[in-house]
């Protein structure tokens, strides 16, 4: 029997609640990355629905044009920065070490740190709406649009502002997984016997540690611009708003791999589970993986068709975006080659991995039709566009997350989500999706623009938006079902065998939920597929449920209050820009206040002692 955190306590006993304030165990932040992008992910939802419900007839009238505007960018900028890239965040975090025989992650103060700037982040640009001020210029907020003279309020300032602080958290996390993997596999975990989720999560950190400085240069200009009345993006003062789009776009079109990738990684996890079979093609999904996040900075311009680029710059982007094509279907073909002749068991995962590979297919073929740039020019700003990036978000990104949920809900709550329940949430899942997102092909065919609030009759939009709005609430009951469904494993007893699917990574080899150590000894890997390896040498099943093992005389790093301080203090620092505009004084005493708790709480981060309040096992 595994020797407990308690029987090793401290004298004090702290709070639930202190105890996850302070943790830097990656287990508890990846469940609060989780817990805390669901809830973002519900309000992107709730706005969603709003904005279906306002389009669901000609001439709506439940919500005002600036309303929708600040609808329809808080639910575009919700559910890529607050959703989808921390629900990723929340597997990285948690499962990462165990992939690797990992006691924990390279920087676990770091990795507390970027979670509280994350959900302070998220709170912050939120709390927009409490002002009456949400953002309302898109959530790429193009220049001119996003300067002063056109968005005079605090709209564009809590835009601008909320995004650097969440990329001072991605960026955190990034120099974090990528040390992590690097530095602390296990023995005989070469980087050709990673598990593909670990490789497409290395190649994600390297994105966001390219990109996401881009992003923090151009929203700085934009700042500024707001701010103190710099003209970086003012074509009078001898900027360029071009300069923009380029800036957000070379962060822009990474920021859709950084989004998708650690899909494909869920499902080349998933499907050889289900399929009974190793995965097909390793090599060519790893060089595949990182193909595409190479010519993923080459194609940003396609976003910039109408922009009168001229004949030389569209031939080039149209040829890279054909040509990224390539290393996208050497995966998928890869993953039909996996289920191909396997003992497919049709399990909730298995079902959203397959919905996924057919939704993204759609939205694949869509975007390579953007890549024709006088097609493009015919489909860009209508919902054709919206369909498109909804196949590969949703039905790609979307669907894969929940395929990773259910594989691996048992591991990390130690209980099995009813596989009645989530083969319904499948089936309304998809059904609801096609019903939203398809039809929105067809009507922006027709002509409708993305963006407008509402539309007359006559134009052939009517029944399309009619359908796609009883789509949006389908789907909204799918998730019904799957909260339903977390609710009631919830009530019942955490009796998840430690290997409920027959895993082939390390994660499986221990009990479920992970003790805090991860392992009581620290794996020895001989192959790919290490755990499948382990059971075929001991000569039993691959499908057994192994035995719970003991781990005495570990040491791992104590809660800390720090991170928490300095995640406020840079708050509070961002925060006070929002009230000033002038040079001469440039900061208020709330951001001196914020910059001064931001420093002190890194001094006492830094000479804190490693294993101060430490558990020992």
């Amino acid at each position: 029997m595994a020797t407990t955190a308690l029987e090793h306590a401290p004298a004090y006993q702290r709070s639930t609640i202190v105890e996850w304030l302070t943790t830097v165990d990656h287990k508890k932040i990846g469940i609060m990355y989780g817990a805390s992008a669901f809830i973002f992910f519900l309000i992107g939802g709730i706005e969603a629905l709003i904005i279906r419900a306002q389009l669901a007839t000609p001439n709506g009238t439940l919500v005002s044009a600036e309303m929708y505007n600040q609808l329809f960018t808080m639910h575009g900028t919700t559910m890529i920065f607050l959703a989808v890239m921390p629900l990723s965040a929340m597997f990285f975090n948690f499962f990462v070490p165990l992939l690797i025989g990992a006691r924990d992650v390279a920087f676990p103060r770091l990795n507390a740190m970027s979670l509280w700037v994350f959900i302070l982040g998220g709170i912050f640009l939120n709390a927009s709406f409490l002002f009456a001020a949400a953002p309302n210029g898109g959530w790429f907020g193009y220049a001119p649009l996003s300067s002063r003279q056109y968005s005079p309020g605090m709209n564009m300032d809590f835009w601008a502002i909320g995004l650097q602080i969440l990329g001072i958290a991605s960026i955190a996390a990034g120099v974090n997984f990528f040390t992590t993997i690097i530095n602390m596999r296990a023995r005989g975990m070469t980087l050709m016997r990673m598990p593909i989720f670990v490789w497409m999560t290395l190649i994600t950190q390297v994105l966001v540690l390219l990109s996401f400085p881009v992003i923090t240069i151009a929203l700085v200009m934009l700042t500024a611009d707001r701010t103190f009345g710099s003209g970086f993006f003012v074509t009078a003062a001898g900027g360029d708003p071009m300069l923009w789009q380029h800036l957000f776009w070379v962060f822009g079109h990474p920021e859709v791999y950084i989004l998708i990738l650690p899909a494909f990684g869920i499902v080349s996890e998933v499907l050889p589970v289900f399929s009974r079979k190793p995965l097909f093609g390793y090599s060519a999904m790893v060089f595949s993986g990182a193909f595409i996040a190479f010519l993923g900075f080459g194609v940003w311009s396609h976003h910039m068709f109408a922009t009168g680029m001229g004949p030389l710059a569209d031939s080039f982007f149209s040829l890279a975006t054909m040509l990224i094509a390539v290393p996208t279907g050497v995966k998928i073909f890869n993953w039909i080659g996996t289920v191909w002749g396997g003992s497919i068991s049709l399990k909730t995962p298995m079902l959203f991995a397959l919905g996924f590979i057919a939704m993204f297919i759609i939205g694949g073929l869509s975007g390579v039709m953007h890549s024709v740039a006088p097609a493009d020019l015919q489909q860009t700003d209508t919902y054709f566009v919206v369909a498109h990036f909804h196949y590969v978000l949703f039905g790609g990104s979307i669907f894969a997350l929940t395929a990773g949920a259910y594989y691996w809900w048992p591991k990390m709550f130690g209980r099995m989500l009813d596989e009645g329940l989530g083969k319904w949430h499948f089936w309304l899942s998809m059904i609801g999706f096609n019903v939203t997102f398809m039809p929105m092909h067809w009507v922006g065919l027709l002509g409708m623009p993305r963006r407008v609030y509402t539309y007359p009759e006559g134009l052939g939009f009517d029944l399309f938006n009619m359908v796609q709005t009883v789509g949006a609430f389908i789907l909204a009951l799918s998730i019904l079902v799957f909260m339903w469904n977390v609710i009631r494993s919830w009530r019942g007893p955490a009796d998840a065998p430690a290997d409920p699917w027959g895993g082939a990574t390390l994660e499986w080899s221990i009990p479920s939920p992970p003790q805090e150590f991860n392992f009581a000894e620290e794996p020895v890997v001989a192959e790919k597929d290490a755990f499948w390896a382990m059971k075929d040498a001991a000569g039993v099943d691959r499908f057994p449920e192994p035995g719970h093992v003991s781990g005495r005389g570990i040491h791992m790093p104590g809660p800390s209050w720090w991170p928490v301080v300095v995640a406020v203090g840079l708050l509070m620092f961002f925060v006070g820009l929002m009230v000033h505009r002038s040079w001469a004084f440039p900061f208020t005493p709330v951001s001196i206040a914020g910059f001064a708790l931001m420093v002190f709480g890194v001094f006492k981060w830094a000479y804190e002692p490693v294993d101060a309040h430490a558990p020992q096992h």
